[in-house]
């Protein structure tokens, strides 16, 4: 069976979004184009950046219908991200709290998606 192995995100301009993401994954991108910028993740996943005017086909709507997570383990490994990013100035959309799943919290990246921290199902 085929498994996923990118996560495209439509962003309005790739080169900001770089840098942002640059920043937050503490990584260089593996491919960095006008329109198109993938930075490889672990597990062998890829995120890519692709600027939302070149889609095709262009999408029927934009907004927030989706996160990306990043699942951490290890005690108070979700609030000692929450402490880095809010320091690094991240727009937080939602402060560290607890839900079901336990802590987490949402910042934003330029274009508005949302980055979810959470710890992994035990």
């Amino acid at each position: 069976m085929t498994s996923p192995n990118l996560i495209i995100l439509y962003v309005k301009d790739p080169a900001e979004s770089a840098s942002f993401y640059r920043n937050l994954l503490s990584r260089e991108p593996a491919v960095e184009a006008p329109n198109f910028v993938a930075f490889p993740l672990d597990g062998g996943f890829t995120l890519g950046l692709w600027r939302r005017s070149k889609v095709e086909p262009q999408p029927s709507a934009i907004g927030n219908r989706g996160e990306v997570a990043f699942m951490l383990a290890g005690e108070n490994a979700v609030a000692r991200q929450y402490d880095d990013w809010r320091q690094r100035g991240l727009p937080i959309a939602q402060e560290l709290t607890e839900l079901d799943f336990g802590p987490t919290f949402v910042v934003l990246d330029p274009d508005g998606h949302r980055l979810r921290v959470c710890e992994p199902d035990k």
